[in-house]
């Protein structure tokens, strides 16, 4: 029998790569930069609280890996095109930056509106906008990742603003996939169902909506952020060299329904 030449899997390994996670002191963001650092990434860890992250450097030296802090507030988008632009460019980035402040529509704030919408929507998009500005000014491709939400795809109580902000977020990305594509770099979202950590804690808290969550996940159970570290070495690595513009769901069977 004559040798078969079989088609070999794409690889998994970040080694060589740079990967900037904003939001990554806590939570989902922290769990991708460990995930990015295991697969070979040299990580800079941004966010607000810089003690935290000095800590959490010294950790992930310990671990043999590759890591450096980096202040940043995406809110204010001068100062994060600028630290990017300094810091720059990178091979990857992992959006975990986010803000719920939830109330039902008729008692939102304007200042709870603008305050989720200048992290959620207008922080992601010029940070996304500046890594890939970066990438191109290089003329290195990449991959650009947002953490969405299954709540970028469906209505809840209680939601109407951070829906609002995270169907921005789809938006905009299937935008910036069409317009970067040309330039190899790839642009996509990562959207959780619900994930325990400190920012879903108070839905977790209050019975009704616990039960709630618990009976619209088909698995029958809540997310945790190991569930999201898969995909995000996925859609980062050479292995989703064909997938840009697209919403990569991790909920648990909600949306199916």
């Amino acid at each position: 029998m004559s040798a078969v030449d079989f088609p070999k899997t794409p690889s998994f390994s970040l080694a060589g790569k740079r990967a900037l996670v904003a939001g990554a002191s806590s939570g989902i963001g922290l769990a991708a930069a460990a995930a990015l650092a295991e697969h070979g990434a040299e990580v800079t860890l941004a966010a607000r609280r810089a003690d935290r992250l000095d800590a959490l450097v010294a950790a992930m030296a310990n671990k043999g890996w590759t890591a450096a802090a980096l202040s940043l507030d995406v809110s204010d988008v001068e100062a994060t095109e600028r630290a990017v632009a300094a810091r720059g460019p990178f091979d990857i980035l992992l959006n975990s930056a986010g803000l719920a402040r939830h109330s039902k529509s008729v008692d939102t704030t304007i200042a709870d509106f603008d305050a989720v919408m200048g992290i959620n929507v207008r922080g992601a998009y010029f940070l996304t906008r500046a890594v890939a500005k970066g990438l191109m000014a290089a003329g290195r491709p990449g991959s650009l990742i947002n953490i969405s939400s299954q709540m970028g795809h469906v209505g809840g109580p209680d939601r109407a603003v951070y829906c609002a902000s995270k169907f921005a977020v789809e938006g905009f990305t299937k935008a910036m996939a069409i317009e970067f594509g040309p330039a190899r770099i790839r642009v996509n979202t990562i959207c959780p169902t619900f994930i325990l950590t400190d920012l879903s804690r108070p839905s977790f808290e209050d019975p009704e909506k616990r039960a709630w969550i618990l009976d619209a996940i088909k698995l029958g159970r809540p997310g945790e952020v190991e569930d999201i570290m898969g995909a995000v070495i996925y859609l980062a690595s050479d292995a989703a060299s064909l997938v840009t513009g697209t919403a990569l769901l991790v909920d648990g069977g909600w949306t199916a329904a």
